[in-house]
């Protein structure tokens, strides 16, 4: 009996310091919720009004039928008929959309139609929705112009004609991916993200608990020395950790890398920069590793959804597409598939690399500034 009431005791009592401890009871309340939210919302969506282009380079029925059956389906957000077909590809090459849709310039006067899907095929789940919508649609229109030649015609064979009317080639500009090609770099930058969050916390919030940075700062050290120490060695273990998880990948997936090697070794050192300054705006704040884990958690962990690591952000509802673009996961992303998939060079992903070094600057700013206090 006695045990039994030590061990009401200790419930009692560690309920009511959570009940005390406001962040930890926001965090039981609120993080849950959070993470059902984004897991419907942020896996397994529907590819939506996605960004494309149109080629027109003549007029007639059959061209318009084309462009109203794409115009109608939700899969497609046509942002421009353009009439130059290089054009329209450098759109596709440059980000901008996701696929050109290219009428040749016989399409109305030749019997035997021709249209290329010129799509970014680095995007997978995209590829995988687009590819077959827009085989849907031109095989239904080939039927359909098929059956209005044939009324027009009597003594045209209507199954020769249907199946003459429309092709459609599909080029994909970086080859068939497989979905672990995609995953690959979301997952590399997740990795790196999450493991420099956890080491900052027990390298700063832990060692501030356990008493061992009170004791570093009785000796001759001062504070930049301190975190330029404890920052480099992040960096050089999130490298190690980043080439193992690569290497790993291309012996047991056959996954290919595309691009520079160097620059991809630049992205890492950029973004882990961020990361790790990521981890100690945190942990500068949190007198225990507890506390630490209490804050990052529910701002980390909706990232890994939000910012496109194992599906595409275009999947997500608008609102949660513009809050990716404030998050520096998402372009860490986007320069490790540009980089891993298309072989981009340093200026396409200039803009990237720009964004995560002033993220890191906040960060390292932010943290320090709290740093300082609490020293």
């Amino acid at each position: 009996m006695a045990e039994i009431n030590k061990i009401k005791w200790m419930i009692k009592k560690d309920l009511l310091t959570l009940w005390r401890h406001k962040v930890q009871f926001a965090s039981l309340i609120l993080f849950p919720i959070l993470m059902i939210a984004l897991c419907g919302w942020g896996m397994g969506g529907t590819v939506e009004n996605t960004p494309v282009v149109v080629v027109k380079q003549s007029s007639g029925d059959v061209t318009d039928q084309v462009i109203n059956a794409l115009k109608a389906d939700d899969t497609f957000d046509i942002k421009d008929i353009m009439t130059n077909s290089d054009d329209a590809k450098e759109k596709v090459d440059n980000g901008e959309v996701k696929a050109a849709i290219i009428l040749s310039s016989d399409f109305e006067s030749s019997n035997s139609k021709n249209a290329v899907l010129y799509i970014d095929s680095s995007d997978q789940l995209t590829t995988q929705t687009l590819v077959p919508k827009t085989e849907q649609i031109f095989a239904s229109l080939s039927e359909k112009v098929g059956t209005q030649q044939v009324n027009a015609n009597t003594t045209t064979n209507p199954i020769t004609q249907t199946a003459q009317t429309i092709k459609l080639q599909v080029n994909k500009i970086y080859g068939d991916l497989d979905y672990i090609d995609f995953l690959l770099p979301g997952v590399l930058a997740m990795t790196m993200f999450m493991s420099s969050m956890m080491t900052m916390g027990n390298s700063i919030a832990g060692e501030r608990e356990r008493g061992e940075l009170s004791r570093l700062f009785m000796t001759p050290t001062n504070v930049s020395s301190v975190l330029t120490g404890k920052i480099i060695s992040q960096v050089v273990r999130e490298l190690i950790r980043a080439l193992v998880l690569i290497i790993a990948a291309m012996l047991l997936f056959n996954v290919m890398i595309k691009g520079n090697l160097l620059l991809l070794v630049l992205v890492i050192l950029i973004a882990v920069l961020c990361f790790v300054g990521f981890g100690m705006m945190f942990s500068a704040t949190a007198k225990t590793q507890e506390d630490y884990i209490q804050i990052v958690m529910p701002v980390a962990m909706p990232m890994m959804f939000i910012c496109g690591v194992f599906f595409p952000t275009e999947t997500m509802p608008w609102i949660l597409q513009k809050i990716a673009l404030f998050l520096p996961l998402t372009y860490a992303n986007d320069a490790f598939r540009a980089v891993m998939l298309k072989g981009a060079g340093l200026c396409s992903i200039a803009f990237d690399l720009i964004v995560l070094l002033a993220f890191a600057l906040l960060f390292f700013i932010v943290g320090i500034v709290r740093f300082n206090r609490d020293v």
